[in-house]
């Protein structure tokens, strides 16, 4: 364990448009804040920035309805041109009641919407628009992570997290939907506890466990804090992306 965990927001990070180079904004705000990257330092960013970049904006005027986009629109209440985003982002609907669809994300998580927002984006009265999730937020980690170090940083792990409801509790929490350079569990299967007891199915969700704790800091609202340092983290280095923080369906108790 590390003897201290600092969660660092990083201040003054500018708007973000479509085409930005993420890489050279966060490299900027660094620099902007006299902030120097350590070897194991975590970068977490807001989702909501890097899909800015992307160009993952959609207007709703842009939409063509489907009949079933139109009849779960009737079920929960909500614009059906937005319905039919979420359809269009989606594996399956799980859950509907009046103002939320609860699905199964393309990307294989469940989220309320498919994580579609309107909140904190530039809105025109006439043609309003929402943000979709990155198209593949593993690959856009795996980017900013290997263009930080091409720029000669010392190649982070990178952490993309969003806002994400609970099944059974109230409240939402900062969760990884896109991860490179750590293993985003920690295996400790075959560890002992205080008592000499073997461990048989603990593995903290590292990745979940410091998105939450960024999000504590990059806020909800105004904040406008959407890159955070998270500094002393025990994690151990890997290649592997955000899917092994998916539950496999056949063992999922809650479908």
């Amino acid at each position: 364990m590390p003897d201290r965990l600092e969660i660092i927001p990083i201040e003054r990070f500018p708007e973000v448009e479509p085409g930005d180079d993420l890489v050279a904004l966060i490299e900027a705000t660094l620099v902007d804040n006299k902030f120097d990257l350590l070897p194991g330092d975590v970068l977490v960013l807001a989702q909501k920035i890097v899909s800015k970049a992307e160009d993952r904006y959609v207007c709703l005027s842009q939409v063509t309805v489907t009949p079933a986009a139109a009849v779960l629109a009737e079920q929960s209440e909500k614009d059906a041109r937005l319905v039919q985003l979420i359809l269009n982002e989606s594996r399956e609907v799980l859950r509907v009641r009046p103002g939320v669809i609860i699905v199964e994300h393309r990307n294989g998580y469940v989220h309320a919407n498919a994580g579609i927002d309107r909140s904190n984006i530039r809105q025109s009265a006439d043609n309003p628009r929402v943000l979709l999730l990155p198209l593949d937020p593993d690959a856009s980690a795996r980017a900013l992570r290997g263009g930080l170090a091409a720029r000669g940083f010392v190649a982070p792990p990178v952490i993309i997290n969003d806002s994400m409801g609970r099944a059974w509790r109230n409240g939402t929490l900062g969760l990884a939907i896109g991860t490179a350079g750590l293993a985003p569990l920690r295996n400790q299967v075959g560890d002992h506890d205080l008592f000499g007891n073997e461990l048989e199915v603990t593995e903290p969700a590292v990745a979940d466990e410091l998105a939450a704790a960024a999000s504590l800091v990059m806020g909800q609202a105004a904040e406008a804090c959407p890159l955070v340092i998270a500094r002393g983290v025990n994690f151990a280095p890997s290649e592997k992306g955000s899917a092994d923080l998916l539950r496999d369906r056949s063992m999922d108790l809650f479908r």
